[in-house]
């Protein structure tokens, strides 16, 4: 095997270690090496010894393995406008870990010989206003066969569908984006830091990142694209014959306690409700505003009573991953290596019967 020069640049990226950070750390292990010399590993000038690559692997928390594996992930280059206000170290880590992630789950799939092939189910929906974008959320629950019911697992339902989801943990405002991979692989990330703890509010960042895949809103502009997504989110999770039928075509008044019901049954947060509201004309623009007054009002804009207590996951990778092992496709050692772990941790941490 080849040491894939890209890869150790990758791994730094994901530890968001610097060139002279990477080699500060060597120096305090024994090694003393330039952030010059670092370089030349990652332009491809020299490569490290089997010595240098066990230390490499122990500062970036990646397995020596990680740096001759050449899986390969490009991301469409389009979706990286959301990390342009973070701090390009920062940008970069998100970027790397997300790719790491995705080939990792992508590696297992080819392994098992499972094809990931994502078919847009509104590909010819053509996107003009609000209510086209009502519609196409109404066509997509018809065509993924949803009924009209609550969604019970949307990372469940957006994985079913063949488009990946990531979770990866960062301490930047974002609450997620979308790509493309490879120009096949629909993607969606999610910042676990800070949607863990709020699920409809992770819910709704799911679905509106799965409108940026879906809708026909390129030629649009960037606040255009994001209003239409938060349309598209709250219509997928509470479609409008639903609000009809729990609310009332017309209201003057919406009581909290109503909504905060609302709310725990269909995962999708009291304001986003009240949003919906307006945009389909159950409620007035004054009563919208006079709603919204009285919430800033008792502090709920920030942290909304009631709570959404569905789970929000996928365990689709590890019961792939299990598979694999169970039918004896994978060692335990490439187990370890897909799930980013050490050997002993990954025995440690699972029993494998």
């Amino acid at each position: 095997m080849n040491f894939i020069p890209e890869r150790l640049k990758s791994a730094r990226m994901m530890s968001g270690i610097s060139l002279q950070g990477l080699a500060d750390k060597l120096k305090e292990l024994g090694n003393s090496i330039s952030k010059q010399g670092i370089s030349k590993y990652e332009q491809g000038d020299s490569n490290p010894n089997s010595e240098m690559v066990g230390l490499l692997s122990n500062i970036l928390g990646v397995r020596p393995d990680y740096f001759y594996n050449d899986f390969n992930i490009e991301f469409a280059e389009i979706e990286y406008r959301k990390l342009q206000s973070y701090s390009s170290k920062e940008s970069q880590r998100i970027v790397e870990i997300s790719r790491d992630a995705l080939r990792r789950y992508l590696e297992l799939e080819e392994l098992l010989n499972i094809e990931t092939k994502f078919i847009n189910p509104l590909v010819d929906f053509k996107i003009t206003d609000l209510e086209s974008v009502n519609n196409a959320a109404d066509e997509l629950r018809k065509i993924w066969k949803l009924g009209i019911n609550p969604i019970p697992n949307t990372i469940e339902l957006l994985e079913d569908h063949h488009v990946k989801v990531i979770e990866i943990e960062s301490d930047v405002k974002l609450d997620g984006f979308s790509t493309i991979a490879n120009k096949k692989y629909p993607l969606v990330i999610l910042n676990k830091t800070k949607l863990d703890d709020k699920a409809d509010r992770k819910r709704w960042t799911a679905l509106h990142e799965l409108g940026h895949l879906v809708l026909n809103i390129d030629d649009l502009d960037e606040k255009t694209k994001e209003k239409y997504c938060h349309h598209f989110a709250g219509a997928l999770l509470f479609p409008k014959e639903v609000m009809f039928k729990e609310l009332g075509e017309r209201r003057s008044r919406l009581s909290i306690n109503e909504l905060g019901a609302l709310k725990e049954v269909y995962g999708i947060s009291m304001q986003a409700i009240v949003y919906r509201a307006k945009d389909v004309e159950i409620i007035s623009e004054s009563t919208y505003k006079q709603f919204f007054y009285m919430f800033n009002k008792m502090g709920h804009r920030k942290d909304e009573p009631y709570e959404y207590n569905g789970y929000e996951g996928s365990n689709r990778f590890r019961q792939l991953l299990f598979r694999a092992l169970a039918e004896e496709i994978i060692s335990m050692s490439k187990a370890a290596t897909l799930n980013n772990q050490k050997l002993a941790e990954f025995r440690q941490e699972n029993l494998v019967i």
